[in-house]
């Protein structure tokens, strides 16, 4: 349970994330609702409003008494901010950016068009990185009045079936009108529903869980310089918390400032914590140098060149997720391509629950060409085997180095995929669990990962040596150094077990011992096989082939089993 609020905190700040399509009327909303326009708010950004869209993660916030759920906590006022995220397709990674900091979604859809691409992709979000939501169904106003009520209940079921089977199934559906007549109507054109939509937002505001532990880091949206004072940087906190004259460190360009002084919503304050925005004052610094990026407490934010997360597919991403394929991942506020290689244990402990916050370097980790999911098992030729892992990771390789938080949240997507085209571009998402530091990983990281391939080999018997060893063919190429596998065990398809003792002759062929001796009905198979090609080398070649493929003269396979470790440099073979 959410502690008791303090005098300093009796002003509780709940984040609301706006999201929904490019054109669905969010910044309207947004504006309808607000009455103190935080610096980031209302498209500000000269190239957003160029093209009439939202670039960046806009913010405003109105004030309302608070619902008598949270009073009894101590709360005087409720500040609802209002996260107003960017529709535009290639802007998806500011969504993920701003969806750690949103403690309700608000899903806005246009009444008149239903749930688009977009639409779906911040359901996705959503469903990954927030609990509550309520969705606004807008641009009543465009309606036809007599066949108005009709179509706003038709959208309402239709949204109840397509949020059925997510975690905001059963969540409330409000219709607003937020700019009646469009963007061209006169400002004196008053908004409908907008006080029930806020009423909505009153019953639905809880405690957010907020921990001042921990390193301080600062999700930054907006920087600029105010003369006399210095430089103001906004944004929202993602953990820990600051107070005035503590040092605070822009990891990207690497200098520390000293915070002089500190704004909520134009309100002096001495301190703030995880979800509060706040404006943090520094001097002797350039703005231009960051319009958005992190700030955090001096050496806690880590720059890594490879990741190790936890992983799960996002069900409404078509087609497979291949190890060593490369996709847009967005963790911290950025996004950088990576490749991604996919492993789990190994069977028998596909089903073991593992922990959900470390990862541990000790155990086997099994390598997989793709992400394991039902329909990939289905797809095997033997059909279903129910070996999908309980849990599966990654190792993210980036092209380029990111400085973000552990146990942060990753998302990979597919962002270059046609905007247009009606998919969700969204493909897996996880939790970081581990971080390489060292440029040079792949050799000084990497090796401690005991990922390993399972290999397979099969070759033939092509005769019985004597009672105890055979000479097999088939396994190896020519070239191969057949030195390299002496003393590897190897199975014959007719059960018996032994060793390989080394090459024979010149052409990849081996002896293989069995130290419990070759089986009777096993000499007969191949003294069956071998009679028969004898037999049939006196006449045509034709007959020979006809005489090798009767049905007594069974091959007897070798089977050959190891595994091999990824990143083990000597290449070793080992059998279990």
């Amino acid at each position: 349970m959410a502690a008791p609020m303090t005098a300093a905190a009796e002003t509780l700040n709940f984040n609301v994330g706006v999201l929904g399509h490019i054109d669905s009327g969010k910044t309207s909303l947004a504006r309808a609702l607000s009455t103190t326009a935080s610096t980031a708010a209302f498209d500000k950004n000269p190239q957003s409003r160029q093209r009439g869209i939202t670039l960046d993660l806009g913010f405003s916030s109105f004030s309302v008494s608070p619902p008598e759920h949270l009073s009894r906590f101590g709360c005087r006022r409720l500040q609802v901010t209002l996260v107003d995220c960017p529709g535009h397709a290639s802007l998806i990674r500011t969504i993920i950016g701003g969806a750690q900091i949103i403690d309700l979604m608000m899903l806005v859809i246009d009444v008149t068009k239903g749930m688009q691409t977009q639409s779906a992709e911040c359901l996705v979000i959503g469903q990954i990185a927030c609990n509550k939501m309520v969705v606004v169904l807008n641009k009543v106003d465009l309606l036809p009045e007599n066949k108005r009520q009709a179509a706003i209940e038709r959208m309402t079921k239709k949204m109840q079936k397509t949020l059925e089977n997510t975690k905001f199934h059963g969540c409330p559906i409000i219709s607003v009108a937020a700019k009646p007549g469009g963007p061209e109507a006169p400002e004196s054109e008053t908004a409908q529903g907008i006080s029930e939509l806020i009423e909505l937002l009153k019953s639905q505001a809880y405690l957010p869980h907020r921990d001042p532990s921990g390193p301080f880091l600062m999700a930054v949206d907006h920087c600029f310089s105010i003369k006399g004072q210095g430089t103001v940087m906004t944004g929202t906190i993602l953990s820990g918390s600051v107070s005035l004259n503590d040092n605070v460190e822009i990891p990207a360009l690497k200098v520390s400032k000293k915070v002089k002084s500190m704004q909520m919503f134009h309100q002096p304050v001495n301190s703030a914590i995880q979800g509060d925005r706040l404006g943090i004052c520094v001097t002797q610094f350039d703005p231009k140098l960051l319009e958005r990026g992190l700030v955090c407490t001096p050496d806690s934010l880590h720059t890594i060149h490879a990741a190790i997360i936890s992983v799960t597919k996002i069900p409404y991403f078509k087609g497979p997720l291949h190890t060593k394929a490369k996709f847009h991942i967005t963790l911290g506020h950025e996004t950088v391509m990576g490749k991604v290689m996919f492993f789990s244990v190994p069977p028998p402990h596909l089903k073991q629950e593992e922990p959900a916050d470390h990862f541990d370097f000790e155990k086997d980790y099994l390598y997989q060409d793709s992400y394991t999911t039902k329909d990939s098992e289905a797809d095997k030729a033997d059909g279903p085997q129910g070996n999908i892992p309980k849990q599966q990771w990654a190792l993210l390789e980036f092209e380029k180095p990111v400085a973000c938080p552990k146990l942060c949240l990753v998302i990979g997507s597919k962002l270059d995929t046609d905007i247009h085209s009606n998919t969700c571009r969204l493909a897996f998402h996880g939790v970081l669990l581990e971080g390489a530091e060292d440029k040079n990983y792949s050799e000084t990281y990497l090796p401690k990962l005991k990922v390993f391939k399972m290999k397979h080999k099969e070759g033939q018997v092509e005769r019985v040596n004597d009672d105890y060893s055979i000479i097999g063919r088939s396994l190896f190429k020519k070239e191969t150094n057949i030195q390299l596998f002496v003393g590897l065990k190897v199975t014959l398809s007719t059960g018996e077990e032994g060793s390989i003792e080394g090459s024979f002759g010149q052409s990849g062929k081996f002896k293989v011992r069995i130290p419990s001796g070759v089986k009777p009905e096993t000499k007969q198979l191949l003294g069956g096989s071998s009679k028969k090609k004898t037999k049939a080398s006196k006449g045509d070649t034709e007959s020979a082939k006809e005489e090798e493929s009767g049905a007594d003269s069974q091959p007897v396979f070798i089977s050959l089993a190891f595994r091999r470790y990824v990143f083990d440099t000597q290449k070793k073979m080992i059998q279990s």
